[in-house]
């Protein structure tokens, strides 16, 4: 593991990798490892490892056991500083800019506030659309597939009142419909996970979205692909990207879990 030629140049620390290497090198279901087995897994002299060892235990990052040593609950402060600055959105980003790659679409993230979709993250391909998309757009949430899946989530009670709120968007959809053809569509998109809106917004705006769950299993949030319709068939949408779409939601809601899951360190 160890690499005397890693050739980082002459700021690199040695001695600082080399550590890092003898944390590496503790196995996953392993409650203890001794100092040949270290010595061996890294590539370095047991003396070394002995130094390195005894470092990390006046730091409290191991401690002795009766077969060599184990690793404290105190490494979880190394990454925990990393992913208790992250916030839900950096954490989806990544999985976003996948996305992207494969479709060679836009795709974006957005909540519910009122009756409007508020977009909180996006990934855009530079491509010209009707209407300009940015953090903070708001359109009205019956129009669009985010929308459609925010409110198909909602138990009945909290979606009468926010239907009951009128838009801040300041945009009129070319679909509005009556109570009667929103409930119809919010049923189907419960059924399928997904939702359609082909130009509901606007002329030219095509797009697909599903839900993107929390730890709990509630959806929080929705993830969109947008493309041109006029460039990009319903069927294209449907049989192409929604399967990368729901396996994009999947991932970012499982690394969701995973990060909420960890418990905060304050110091």
């Amino acid at each position: 593991m160890s690499d005397n030629g890693r050739g980082a140049g002459p700021d690199f620390i040695e001695a600082l990798a080399r550590g890092l290497d003898v944390l590496r090198s503790f196995r996953p279901g392993c409650p203890s490892t001794t100092l040949s087995e270290i010595a061996t897994a890294t590539g370095l002299a047991r003396p070394t490892v002995r130094r390195i060892l005894i470092t990390l235990e006046a730091l409290g990052y191991v401690r002795a056991v009766d077969r060599g040593f184990a690793l404290t609950p105190r490494v979880l402060e190394l990454g925990m500083a990393y992913v208790n600055a992250l916030n839900m959105w950096d954490i989806a980003r990544p999985h976003m800019q996948r996305l992207v790659e494969q479709t060679n679409e836009s795709t974006s993230m957005a909540q519910l506030d009122g009756s409007d979709v508020v977009y909180v993250a996006r990934v855009a391909v530079p491509k010209i659309v009707t209407l300009a998309v940015t953090i903070g757009t708001r359109f009205p949430a019956p129009a669009t597939s985010m929308g459609k899946v925010l409110l198909a989530a909602l138990p009945p009670a909290a979606l009468a009142a926010v239907l009951a709120e009128p838009t801040r968007s300041g945009i009129t959809p070319r679909w509005q419909p009556s109570p009667g053809e929103l409930d119809t569509a919010l049923r189907e998109v419960r059924a399928k996970g997904w939702a359609l809106a082909d130009q509901d917004l606007a002329p030219g705006i095509r797009s697909i979205a599903t839900g993107v769950r929390d730890g709990d299993g509630q959806v929080v949030a929705a993830l969109n692909v947008t493309v041109h319709a006029a460039e990009t068939s319903v069927e294209t949408l449907l049989e192409e990207h929604l399967p990368k779409l729901l396996r994009a939601a999947a991932d970012i809601g499982h690394d969701w879990a995973l990060t909420a899951a960890v418990p905060v360190v304050t110091g």
